[in-house]
């Protein structure tokens, strides 16, 4: 990342609680098709989340912590605070001296960007505005929420038109989070209904509903240059496994994740 960081435009976009089971299954079925071809070896990466839920794992992840490889580590990160004794700092880390990673690439140059999506992105409560105040600009209305059932299509729209309205010479770190995917989404499943409520069935159908929209956003992060992406999830969630419904517990379904890198060339990715 020390040789990305200040040549490449840079896009993180977090599948609000996306399953890792479930992605790696869509993927191997063939049911993300825009998605499964970035995606080295068209396979997710199995990884644990640095948080249970929205709040937590992405205080950790703006800090620095992405999700950590399911294995046996330590394990070089991509970005990292300084501090001594880290195990995780490598050469190629892009080490930054402020609290967190957005501040650290805007003393760089980079305009840092946040298109909210759950909660704990929309600034109603004052524990709303913690996160999006992190970075420069950061956008969120009603459309972009877990109640609508087209909120990545506006994500993605008003994601092009930051793109568009930035000067050409200007690097530029873009974060969605991507609220599709977590509950209510029995929205996304033909003959579900709201009584029924959500399942995995239906968690499947939203990231379904995702990757026919992502190439829209993947072709403006890279429209201007090189991008950099990262596309993962901040945590799972629970459908009755164990017992177990939702996040914010420390169940398997919960703290196992997906996770990729890649690099988007300009012009590489239709619409």
């Amino acid at each position: 990342m020390s040789g990305i960081v200040g040549s490449h435009d840079l896009l993180l976009v977090t599948l609000d609680t996306l399953r890792h089971d479930v992605a790696a299954e869509l993927a191997a079925e063939g049911r993300i098709p825009n998605l499964a071809r970035h995606l080295p070896g068209g396979v997710w990466e199995k990884r644990h989340a640095p948080g249970s839920f929205t709040y937590a794992s992405h205080q950790a992840i703006f800090a620095g912590f992405l999700p950590t490889p399911a294995g046996p580590g330590p394990h070089p990160r991509l970005f990292a605070a300084r501090f001594a004794g880290s195990e995780s700092t490598a050469p190629g880390t892009f080490v930054f001296d402020t609290p967190d990673l957005l501040s650290g690439l805007a003393g760089v140059g980079y305009r840092t960007v946040c298109i909210g999506g759950v909660g704990f992105f929309n600034r109603q409560p004052p524990l709303g505005s913690v996160l999006p105040d992190m970075f420069q600009e950061s956008h969120w209305e009603p459309e972009f929420g877990v109640a609508s059932p087209t909120s990545f299509e506006a994500q993605v729209t008003r994601a092009e038109q930051v793109v568009a309205e930035l000067p050409p010479e200007q690097r530029l770190f873009l974060f969605v989070n991507v609220s599709a995917l977590h509950q209510p989404n029995w929205f996304h499943r033909p003959g579900a209904t709201r009584e029924a409520g959500d399942s995995r069935a239906t968690h499947a159908a939203a990231l379904e509903y995702v990757d026919a929209h992502i190439g829209r956003l993947f072709a403006a992060a890279s429209s201007r240059r090189r991008c950099f992406a990262i596309v993962c999830s901040d945590h799972g969630t629970a459908y009755g496994d164990d017992g177990y419904t939702g996040h914010r517990l420390g169940h398997e379904s919960v703290w196992t994740v997906p996770y990729a890198h890649f690099f988007l060339d300009p012009g590489a990715t239709a619409p």
